[in-house]
């Protein structure tokens, strides 16, 4: 068995529809984000298994990919990116998986095919809805349309900056889109058309706090640390879905937090 790892950045989603489908290469969400230069990385090893940081778990999209692709390997994921908190490490691990998987056992498939591999286990395993494609292509990605590369469309801010992290707490994704979304998609949808028409940092922050406050979403501790990142003279939002704050460049600093620093990942999943 061959060696390979593959690097795919984290992702914060500041807005998001909920687009069901039963097709899961056709369903996902519109919105936008931002992917990080902090990571995760994945390694496969003769076996079976998935270990995450030192410890064996049951990381159901994982197990979806090497279905897919008939493939059995014991999956390493090594992250610090935190974890339940809205960084889209579920779906960072399935692509990690997929290109590291295709590389090991030559299965001949392009990026788009592995992309759409790795986003409909993300999908079936209800951990996430978008992260895998805006993780693929890097930067600002501004996802349009819903689903894997096939059927979604993808857009971006050109821009680059650094962005700074704090986790407050866990909130799961599937308690959230498993219910009713129709007042988050129709949030989402404002925030994706404001965002079109000017496709800036300072209208997508923006958009992302008119968003994460008209949904419900934002807690009590969330809401405190974004409004002292705007006291402070910056721009922070909550990280979807997750009880956790990004803010562009020194936010959270400025405002006295002990925040993580990372540059924008503008490569995007790749093979190292």
């Amino acid at each position: 068995m061959t060696d390979a790892t593959a690097f795919v950045p984290g992702h914060v989603t500041g807005f998001f529809t909920v687009n069901r489908d039963e097709d899961p290469t056709k369903a996902g969400s519109r919105g936008a984000g931002v992917t990080l230069a902090d990571g995760v990385t994945v390694r496969l090893e003769p076996g079976d298994g998935v270990e995450l940081n030192g410890e064996t778990c049951d990381l159901e999209a994982v197990a979806r990919v090497l279905d897919a692709l008939r493939s059995t390997a014991h999956v390493v994921v090594e992250t610090d990116l935190p974890l339940s908190a809205g960084f889209g490490v579920s779906g960072a691990a399935a692509l990690g998986t997929a290109l590291a998987a295709d590389a090991v056992f030559d299965h001949g498939l392009s990026e788009n095919e592995l992309v759409t591999v790795a986003h409909g286990a993300d999908i079936q395993a209800e951990t996430g809805l978008g992260d895998v494609v805006a993780q693929a292509r890097g930067g600002f990605p501004v996802r349009l349309e819903p689903g894997a590369p096939a059927h979604g469309v993808l857009d971006g801010i050109p821009a680059t900056r650094e962005v700074e992290y704090l986790a407050r707490g866990q909130l799961g994704t599937e308690e959230v889109i498993s219910g009713d979304t129709d007042a988050i998609t129709e949030a989402g949808r404002q925030a994706l058309s404001a965002l079109v028409a000017e496709p800036t940092l300072e209208t997508f922050m923006h958009a992302s706090r008119e968003f994460a406050r008209e949904t419900g979403l934002l807690t009590p501790e969330v809401r405190e640390t974004v409004q002292a990142v705007a006291e402070a003279g910056g721009e922070a939002s909550m990280a979807m879905l997750g009880e956790s704050v990004f803010a562009l460049d020194t936010g959270l600093s400025d405002a006295g937090y002990d925040a993580e620093r990372c540059a924008v990942s503008l490569a995007g999943a790749h093979l190292r």
